[in-house]
């Protein structure tokens, strides 16, 4: 994991100044600069310290065989990581022998690792979780998480520019300086005179500011071209290409209708490979081939020749089933793991993550976004 975010960090780097991979031509530019991730806004702007995603949120499956995959890359906005605590809090007191006879990792240090990462990026100030107000979703986490590092929780209201620094004021009318802001909005909405003019959560300014180095934002504008679906394929490449290793974590089988050669064969197989649009998240735009009909399959197969690049396929793993209670019972449901990874001082994983499960026995749909649940997740200290 820290491999391959060290790798996703080098190529954000790479992408957004001197672009070698793209002219040593180990990655297309089609595949960069066409991609809805890719901000031309943040051309040049070397973020503090040099780091672009400060925390990852790395999909993985544990096949039938016994082998662990890489199902995506999250680097905008990961989230979910304030849930395994909550969980352990209540496994805790449901459970209190099952963790004080067993060797169970304490996964209640992500908020210090978080600290940890806001503080070495910190360029002089407060730190601040940004938020789209109480009515977002995820308002909890933002909530949970600025309590738990000390962070001010903030809506764009309450923050502002002035003389190229930013600044939050709050319900004391105390004006202080932003040295990290750790946005939980979209890029698109963060600086209405640089994305969206008609957004009005973000901070008018704000990219000023950061161009100059002045604020440090967590996770960094831009960083959605890295975990763009087709940019997904290139990852092993990327390890290669800029650390010289092999890769330790596999993708799943991938095919690019990009490349003629994948096409052919996407288009023989379509009816044994699951099809994902690569502008799509959330579990949206995921297709399973065997589910089409064969009238649906024509039609998938033409927008594939007319849309190559939009699209990536790639074979089914088998998951491995996971036991989750139901009632007085356990049923087997399948499971994907979000491990999150923090890029600071130093690159580190934490000993726990988000797993997340499908609630149909039959789906390999786990995002919570679409019904799916979550459950604790044990790391064993030995």
């Amino acid at each position: 994991l820290i491999q391959r975010v060290d790798a996703l960090n080098l190529f954000l780097k790479d992408i957004y100044g001197e672009k070698k991979i793209i002219k040593d031509q180990v990655v297309p530019e089609e595949f960069v600069f066409i991609s809805s991730g890719y901000l031309p806004e943040c051309e040049g702007i070397c973020p503090p310290k040099g780091i672009y995603s400060h925390i990852s949120g790395i999909d993985l499956v544990l096949g039938k065989d016994g082998e662990w995959y890489i199902l995506e890359d999250n680097l905008r906005i990961p989230s979910g990581a304030s849930y395994p605590m909550i969980a352990r809090e209540i496994c805790r007191r449901v459970s209190p022998k099952t963790f004080s006879s067993n060797q169970i990792v304490d996964n209640r240090n992500y908020a210090e690792l978080l600290k940890e990462t806001l503080d070495w990026v910190n360029t002089g100030g407060i730190s601040v979780i940004m938020t789209p107000g109480r009515y977002n979703a995820a308002y909890f986490e933002h909530s949970y998480l600025a309590e738990r590092t000390g962070s001010e929780l903030a809506a764009c209201s309450e923050l502002f520019v002035e003389n190229d620094y930013l600044y939050y004021r709050d319900y004391r009318n105390t004006k202080q300086r932003v040295g990290v802001l750790y946005r939980r909005i979209s890029d698109e909405y963060l600086d209405p005179l640089t994305f969206l003019p008609e957004s009005l959560i973000g901070i008018p300014n704000l990219m000023e500011v950061y161009r100059k180095g002045h604020v440090a934002i967590v996770n960094a504008p831009g960083n959605g071209v890295a975990d763009d679906k087709g940019i997904y394929y290139f990852v092993p490449k990327m390890i290669r290409y800029y650390l010289e290793q092999e890769p330790i974590l596999k993708n799943a089988p991938t095919y690019l209708p990009y490349y003629p050669e994948d096409r052919k064969y996407v288009l023989d197989h379509l009816e044994k490979l699951v099809v994902k649009d690569v502008a799509e998240a959330g579990g949206y735009g995921v297709i399973f081939g065997n589910e089409l009909s064969r009238e649906k399959l024509s039609q998938m197969k033409e927008i594939i020749k007319k849309e190559p690049r939009r699209f990536i396929a790639q074979e089914v793993i088998d998951f491995q089933d996971m036991k989750v209670s139901e009632g007085d019972g356990t049923v087997l449901r399948k499971a994907d793991l979000r491990a999150f990874v923090l890029s600071g001082k130093e690159t580190k994983v934490w000993a726990s993550g988000l797993t997340r499960f499908s609630r149909n026995p039959d789906s390999f749909v786990v995002n919570s976004s679409q019904g799916g649940g979550f459950k604790d997740t044990w790391v064993l200290s030995q």
